[in-house]
């Protein structure tokens, strides 16, 4: 298990456009969601450890703030050639087995994850009501075998955003599973060096 950390996207970058089936086949955008009062885009998977762990946090999050107008998308862009166990057919299984009422959307191109300069699995990027980034980083503290995770971190970001406060710091990066590149197609800011 190779612990890699997240890039730390630039603050106030626009969120990558994407469109992507859901694993149902039901293409989903970036645009379906303006108007929102924000946009958390999770890159998840069915098999790592560090999701498992905290997918029914995630699930948890997800119905609390869902409600509020803060819109959540899942995307699994690993390669599933390699890694059968994140198929789309699989991910259906994941999302009613955690319960999640997001789109949970398959980036077989990897290029959406690319946009992202998403590393890890989970990666979280919180965007606000005009899709700037505000938060990109760890759901919490927690890790697998090492506490509950509460998703204190996100949760605090995405409430600072729905009153306009400042998003606490420092934001800590997340640390989870490599996405896994197809072969030769790993980016450039790809750094395995910067794993944890």
């Amino acid at each position: 298990m190779v612990r890699t950390a997240s890039t730390m996207l630039p603050l106030g970058t626009e969120a990558p456009n994407f469109s992507l089936p859901d694993f149902d086949g039901k293409t989903v955008s970036r645009d379906d969601f303006r108007g929102k009062k924000g946009l958390l885009v999770s890159f998840i998977c069915n098999h790592c450890p560090f999701v498992k762990h905290v997918a029914p946090e995630l699930a948890r999050l997800a119905g609390d703030y869902l409600p509020k107008d803060v819109a959540v998308v899942g995307i699994s862009s690993n390669d599933v050639a390699a890694y059968p166990d994140d198929s789309p057919e699989l991910m259906k299984k994941e999302a009613a087995e955690q319960g999640y009422l997001f789109p949970y959307l398959y980036d077989e191109s990897q290029a959406v994850a690319q946009a992202y300069h998403a590393a890890c699995t989970p990666d979280f990027f919180l965007f606000d009501a005009d899709l700037k980034l505000v938060y990109r980083g760890q759901l919490d503290d927690s890790r697998p075998n090492q506490g509950t995770a509460d998703g204190k971190d996100l949760r605090a970001a995405i409430d600072a955003m729905l009153t306009g406060s400042p998003i606490p710091e420092p934001q800590k990066p997340s640390i989870g599973c490599n996405i896994k590149w197809k072969s030769g197609a790993e980016p450039e800011y790809f750094n395995p060096a910067g794993t944890a």
